[in-house]
C-alpha cells in the first residue's frame, strides 16, 4: 500500500477532516496513549504538551492507501501501521488510527486508513526527531507490496528508474542546473548490464534511462540527449571481450552521430509537450485574468455604488437636521429679529459647504484605491504572462539547441562551457568520444 506523512500542527482542521462526512464510514478505530477517549480531545492533550515545548508542528499524520484491486484486513492494516511506527521512530508514542470507507469511481467501496501520532517524548519533554521520512515510508511500502503480491506501479520500484520522457518542467530545470553525478552515472549503467542478458535487452533498458546503444571507434556505447558519449566497457567495468560475448557485433547499431540525433529527439519531443503545456497554462491564466478583471471592476462598481447610496442617505438626514435648526412660528420671528436666524443660516451653509467636501475627499480616496488595487491586479497578470514567456523562450532556446547542427553547436560551445562552469561540471565541456571522466 502507498504510504504518505507528513508533520502537522493546527490538530483542528486535522481532525475535522479525519471525521469528515463525505466518507461513507468514518471509525476511529484506536486512541493510545491519551487520557481522553475522543479524537478531539485527543489532539488537544497533545497541542497543551506540545506548549511545554518549542515544536510547532506536534502530529505526525500518515495515511495508508492499498491498490484499488486489494482488500487488506483490519489486522494487515494494523501491521503495516506497526512497521511505519517502528521504522519512523515513533514506537510507544500516543496514536489515534482512523478507517475511512469510500465508494471509488468505479462505485467499489474500499477501505483506508490514517494513523496519527504525537510527537511529543513525555518522559524528555521535546519532539520525536523525524528524518528522511519519506525515504522510510518508501521502504515500508515496497515491503507491503513484496509481502502481500501486489503489483508494484513503476515509481516505487525504484524512483531511479522513471521513464526519462516524462519529466516535468522543473525536473528539467534542475537537470540542467545540476549536471550529472559521475558516481551515479556508473552505477546505473552497472545496474543496466546486470539486468541485460542481450544486445537488444541492454538497448531497451539504456533508451528507458535516455540512452541510445551505439557503434563508437572502438566498440560499443552509449549517447546521451547532449551528445556526450560513454563506452560501455569504461562505464560498466566490463573487460571488451565480456562486452563482445553478450553483446555480439556492432552491426544494426546506429552512428554516435545518428544516435545524438535519437537521444535528443526523445528529450526534444517533451520539451515540444512541455511547452505545448505552458502555453495552455498561459492561456489559462490569461482567460482566467479577464474574468477576474471583469469580476474586479464589477465588485468596485458595487462599492461605489453603496458609497454614494450611503452618502446620500447621510446628505438627506444631515439637511434635515440644519433645516430643523430653523425655528418657526413665534420663535422664528424672535430669531429674525434677533439675528439669531441668520447666524444658523450661515452656520447651515458653512456645515453644509463642509460635507461636501468631506464627501469628496471619500469618493477620492475610494477611486483612488481602486485605480492602486486595479494596477496591482493588472502588474500580477502582467507578471504572471511574462514568466511563462520566459519559460517558453527557455524552452524553445533548448529545442533549437537540441535540434541544431553540429556546427551550431560548435559555435555555441563558449555558451555552453558558461553554464558548466556556473554548475561546476565539465560533461558538457570538450565533449569527446570517451566520455566525460570519472573524476
Amino acid at each position: 500500500m502507498i504510504l504518505n506523512g507528513s508533520q502537522r500542527g493546527n490538530s483542528k482542521n486535522l481532525a475535522l477532516h479525519l471525521l469528515k462526512e463525505e466518507n461513507e464510514l468514518v471509525e476511529v478505530h484506536e486512541i493510545r496513549g491519551f487520557v481522553s477517549d475522543d479524537l478531539f480531545g485527543a489532539f488537544q492533550e497533545s497541542y497543551a504538551i506540545s506548549r511545554a515545548t518549542k515544536c510547532k508542528q506536534h502530529l505526525y499524520s500518515l495515511s495508508l492507501n492499498p491498490p484499488k484491486d486489494a482488500s487488506p484486513s483490519i489486522e494487515e492494516f494494523e501491521k503495516a501501521i506497526h512497521q511505519a511506527e517502528k521504522r519512523l521512530g515513533l514506537d510507544n508514542q500516543p496514536r489515534i488510527i482512523v478507517f475511512h470507507e469510500k465508494h471509488g469511481v468505479d462505485g467499489k467501496l474500499r477501505r483506508h486508513a490514517h494513523a496519527v501520532w504525537c510527537r511529543i517524548d513525555i518522559e524528555k519533554m521535546r519532539a520525536v526527531q523525524l528524518s528522511f521520512t519519506n525515504k522510510k515510508l518508501r521502504e515500508v511500502s515496497r515491503e507491503l507490496f513484496v509481502e502481500h503480491n501486489w503489483r508494484m506501479p513503476d515509481g516505487l520500484k525504484d524512483s531511479k528508474n522513471r521513464d526519462p520522457r516524462n519529466f516535468t518542467l522543473a525536473e528539467w530545470q534542475q537537470a540542467k542546473r545540476a549536471g550529472k553525478n559521475a558516481k551515479e552515472l556508473k552505477a546505473m549503467f552497472q545496474d543496466c548490464w546486470t539486468l541485460s542478458d542481450s544486445k537488444t535487452a541492454l538497448k531497451n533498458i539504456l533508451f528507458e534511462q535516455g540512452f541510445v546503444l551505439a557503434q563508437g571507434k572502438r566498440g560499443h556505447v552509449a549517447v546521451d540527449y547532449q551528445g556526450e558519449v560513454y563506452p560501455i566497457s569504461r562505464w560498466t567495468g566490463k573487460k571488451a571481450k565480456e562486452i563482445r560475448a553478450r553483446l555480439g557485433e556492432l552491426d544494426g547499431l546506429p552512428s554516435v552521430e545518428k544516435a545524438q540525433v535519437i537521444a535528443a529527439k526523445i528529450i526534444t519531443n517533451r520539451l515540444e509537450v512541455l511547452k505545448a503545456q505552458e502555453q495552455e497554462a498561459a492561456q489559462t491564466k490569461k482567460d482566467k485574468g479577464r474574468v477576474e478583471t471583469h469580476r474586479f471592476k464589477k465588485q468596485q462598481k458595487h462599492i461605489e455604488g453603496n458609497l454614494r447610496k450611503d452618502q446620500e442617505r447621510r446628505q438627506t438626514q444631515e439637511e434635515s437636521e440644519r433645516l430643523a435648526r430653523i425655528r418657526t412660528g413665534v420663535l422664528g420671528f424672535m430669531d429674525r429679529f434677533t439675528g439669531r436666524r441668520k447666524r444658523t443660516i450661515e452656520d447651515n451653509l458653512e456645515e453644509a459647504t463642509a460635507m461636501q467636501g468631506r464627501d469628496l475627499f471619500e469618493i477620492e480616496v475610494m477611486e483612488n484605491n481602486h485605480h492602486h488595487n486595479l494596477q496591482q491586479h493588472f502588474n500580477k497578470l502582467e507578471a504572471t504572462q511574462i514568466q511563462h514567456l520566459k519559460i517558453e523562450q527557455e524552452l524553445d532556446t533548448d529545442i533549437a539547441w537540441l535540434t541544431s547542427p553540429e556546427e551550431l553547436h560548435d559555435d555555441s560551445k563558449d555558451r555552453r562551457q558558461n553554464e558548466e562552469e556556473r554548475r561546476k561540471s565539465n560533461l558538457r565541456n570538450n565533449r569527446s568520444r570517451d566520455g566525460p571522466s570519472l573524476g
